[in-house]
């Protein structure tokens, strides 16, 4: 059973608690094509408080280095996904899709999927069939390229491409919101469920300090912005090995 499986009981309650409190306005604007989110801690954990080991999400923030975009030289293919990273059948997306279910699915040969529901939090839709799901990379493939990952290995690539080590690297979500968001970062796009503010922003956040990712200014100025009404989220994060 992947890290994510087993961690995501304890994010999935921490981010409920974020999606009842965070109220913000959002900004209405991973990639458009669809497809075939110390010790370990939940990725982008959202909670009360900051504390030992926390950052509040505007300080984390301000730790994104800020430089300029690289697009030179992006191909979708140089990030190898979805693969079966731990061998036991199921490739990244179906691993996430067990992950996030909120009624599990039936799992056949070759870890086919049937029946089961979800909830796409970033426009509150309940799911039934999962091939109106899309798995959607937090920080989209294009967005990380131009981030830095323009200079990374091909095999950091991969990784960062079927990241299970963090839950909130990749979500399930439906189809129509992931081809809206396509590769904007927050400062043109934002999930349109209000609800949806304050969880995204940690997400994102913590998934770029995560990958050690930086922002250009008008991202971070835009994050900055949509982060004030979040007084009270906090971002942890394990840096990706």
């Amino acid at each position: 059973m992947s890290k994510r499986r087993l961690g995501f009981l304890s994010v999935a309650l921490l981010t409920a608690a974020t999606l009842t409190a965070c109220s913000a306005e959002p900004v209405e604007a991973d990639d458009p094509k669809p497809s075939t989110s110390g010790t370990t801690a939940p990725s982008g954990a959202p909670g009360g408080a900051p504390d030992e080991g926390k950052l509040t999400l505007a300080d984390a923030i301000k730790k994104i280095p800020v430089a300029e975009e690289q697009r030179t030289g992006y191909e979708r293919d140089a990030f190898k996904h979805w693969v079966d990273e731990d061998g036991d059948g199921c490739p990244t997306r179906q691993e996430v899709l067990l992950a996030e279910a909120v009624t599990a699915p039936e799992q056949g040969d070759r870890c086919t999927l049937s029946g089961g529901s979800w909830t796409s939090y970033y426009d509150e839709v309940e799911v039934t069939d999962a091939k109106k799901l899309d798995i959607d990379h937090m920080v989209p493939l294009a967005e990380a390229w131009d981030s830095g990952a323009h200079g990374w290995t091909p095999e950091r690539r991969e990784a960062y491409a079927n990241d299970l080590g963090s839950e909130r690297s990749l979500v399930a979500v439906t189809a129509k919101t992931n081809r809206s968001k396509a590769d904007k970062d927050p400062a043109a796009w934002m999930p349109p469920a209000q609800s949806a503010t304050c969880t995204y922003l940690v997400d994102w956040t913590a998934t770029k300090l995560r990958w050690e990712l930086s922002a250009d200014q008008t991202e971070q100025a835009a994050l900055l912005e949509l982060a004030e009404p979040c007084a009270d989220s906090t971002v942890v994060y394990e840096p990706a090995t």
